[in-house]
């Protein structure tokens, strides 16, 4: 089955007056499969925004290739966008909604853009804001923009959508129901693209997950093949020097070695009792007798600290 989204070395570069160009998009490459729910994950600024945006149609990019439903959205005809946007649901992150109008009239006009969308009633009823409708955007709260946004990226039974922080505001009832409704857009065929600023969101909903940091993709993989293996943690001093020991100490089950301030983490695929045995002989007899040493299954929160060096993701926020 070929791919509903292809994205090849992508480049994105923003001028910023009196400083260098800030390359918000740096080569990324990451498909989407029709079927799956593909979640983007990354810090502020980490580029998420910015890929999606691409890829939707929405700005252009440097260089790179991106092909959507078949299309190459960077060079289509007018022809071709056109059709894409009978097949493609978009949510831009804030919403993206006019203020003035009540919440029913915005999703009725988006309704009627498409030749065949959904009830209206049955996607205002999975995401709970039947109540809302009747009143104006500009008086509703932001999960409930969100929720209606939502509602407007998928009127048309898109084969493939982009949703930029769908839950970003929302409620955890709000979100249980609109992780749902994705499942159910992904039961359907369609392709979800989401960014997200919730681990648990894409360690719920994800097929394929895709860490971004400073503009690169620096993961990507389901969530079982990312967290696969155990963190094992080293608090000793000894800088470059503890590099050798670990080795030697984990040998072939030694998958990955960071060397830090105070210490080191590895990724190895051993936690019993034997095997942590052998590193603690191996560290006294190297003059580290009185390192810390610990071991912890992988989560996604683990990898996502180790790919992208920050210390948490915040629940909200804008970024490039």
């Amino acid at each position: 089955m070929p791919p509903a989204l292809e994205v090849s070395d992508l480049v994105k570069t923003y001028a910023v007056r009196r400083r260098d160009p800030v390359r918000a998009a740096d080569s990324v490459t990451f498909r989407a499969l029709p079927g799956e729910i593909t979640a983007v994950l990354g810090p502020n600024g980490a580029g998420k925004t910015t890929t999606l945006e691409v890829c939707a149609g929405l700005r252009d990019a440097d260089s790179g290739a991106v092909t959507v439903l078949g299309v190459d959205r960077l060079r289509a005809t007018a022809a071709q966008s056109a059709q894409l946007r009978e097949k493609v649901g978009v949510m831009v992150q804030a919403g993206g909604l006019p203020q003035a109008p009540r919440a029913r009239e915005v999703l009725t006009h988006v309704s009627r853009l498409y030749h065949s969308p959904a009830p209206l009633d049955s996607l205002t009823e999975a995401l709970a804001i039947g109540d809302v409708l009747d009143r104006p955007v500009r008086q509703l709260s932001g999960g409930e923009k969100q929720r209606v946004a939502v509602a407007c990226a998928l009127l048309g039974r898109p084969e493939l959508a982009f949703l930029d922080e769908p839950s970003s505001g929302v409620d955890p009832h709000a979100r249980r129901d609109t992780w749902a409704l994705l499942r159910s857009q992904r039961a359907r065929g369609c392709a979800v693209v989401l960014t997200t600023h919730h681990l648990d969101e894409a360690e719920q909903l994800a097929d394929h997950v895709v860490i971004m940091d400073a503009g690169r993709v620096v993961a990507a993989g389901s969530v079982p093949e990312l967290t696969s293996g155990y963190t094992l943690t080293l608090s000793a001093d000894g800088g470059s020097r503890l590099g050798p020991v670990i080795e030697r100490a984990a040998g072939a089950h030694l998958a990955a070695l960071t060397i830090h301030d105070g210490g080191a983490s590895a990724v190895v695929d051993r936690s019993d009792a034997a095997f942590l045995g052998g590193v603690t002989r191996e560290l006294e007899a190297a003059g580290f007798g009185g390192a810390d040493v610990s071991v912890a299954r992988r989560t996604l929160e683990s990898v996502f600290l180790e790919r992208t060096g920050r210390t948490a993701l915040t629940a909200q926020g804008g970024e490039r």
